[in-house]
């Protein structure tokens, strides 16, 4: 399998995905400006959407949209359970969690990366996104990770998603049981190697 990733991007969600699964994987650097890959190739003529994350798997499929594609490498290592089995309640509020960290809070940092963003807009935005951490730290206050005691792919979104607050110098310090899910999920096995292999230094960030 191959990821398609832009480091820091929503694609850092699969790449935990696929560090926590142990399979085996490449990847390929894609700049989300100019759509060239490392390589010097296109990558719009493998993903014409132009968007990362992308998975290209060893028969040549692509799969697209981060929150389908952590799906499909949960299953892909069922024993790592990364998402409960089908049919398990847990299931179905795992997937509760990747459409809301999807819809609510990760379209919800969209506006703030563009420049033609009217700053009154981004206002607005910003105080709906705190709306929802508001929200995300009340639930965490109980819960270690999304899911309670386990762990599984929605953790790995939300840990990609807050992660922004850092580059946009976002002040999340109040939510002190989000900061204590970012410092858990710091300490995963996964979560450095892949931030490491995409050159990402948050050491002592949260």
């Amino acid at each position: 399998m191959k990821l398609f990733y832009s480091a820091g991007s929503c694609s850092v969600s699969p790449h935990i995905a696929l560090n926590e699964a142990n399979l085996p994987y490449t990847m390929e650097s894609v700049n989300l400006a100019t759509k060239v890959m490392g390589n010097g190739e296109n990558y719009l003529a493998i993903n014409p959407n132009g968007q990362v994350p992308a998975l290209m798997l060893d028969d040549g499929t692509l799969l697209t949209e981060g929150a389908a594609i952590v799906q499909f490498i949960a299953d892909l290592a069922s024993d790592k359970n990364l998402l409960p089995a089908v049919g398990q309640i847990n299931r179905y509020k795992a997937l509760s969690w990747l459409n809301y960290i999807s819809t609510e809070l990760h379209k919800g940092f969209s506006p703030l990366y563009n420049p033609r963003t009217p700053e009154e807009y981004k206002a607005i935005a910003i105080e709906n996104i705190h709306k929802k951490f508001e929200y995300l730290n009340a639930h965490l206050e109980k819960n270690t990770y999304l899911l309670g005691d386990s762990y599984c792919v929605a953790d790995g979104y939300l840990f990609t998603v807050i992660n922004w607050t850092h580059f946009l110098k976002m002040d999340i310090s109040k939510y002190s049981h989000l900061c204590r899910f970012m410092n858990t999920m710091m300490k995963r096995d996964a979560v450095i190697k892949t931030l490491e292999q995409e050159g990402l230094n948050l050491q002592d960030v949260w």
